[in-house]
């Protein structure tokens, strides 16, 4: 998984696998979901990120079990 923040766009990027975008969808306003040809999410952006999320800069990894 790789995350990015581009400031000078103000993008959250968020890839969960590297596989080929085939289509991509804003479900809501400023959030679009890529899909690979199998139909599965490979990541998202969240676009006015500064404006949706606490701090993009900073992020926390968490893991249990």
């Amino acid at each position: 998984m790789k995350v990015t923040y581009d400031a000078e766009t103000d993008t959250l990027r968020v890839v969960l696998k590297e596989s080929p975008i085939t289509e991509s969808d804003e479900e809501k306003p400023g959030v679009i979901i890529d899909f690979d040809e199998s139909g599965d999410v490979v990541g998202f952006e969240i676009l006015d990120a500064s404006q949706r999320v606490g701090n993009p800069r900073h992020m926390e990894f968490v893991t249990s079990g």
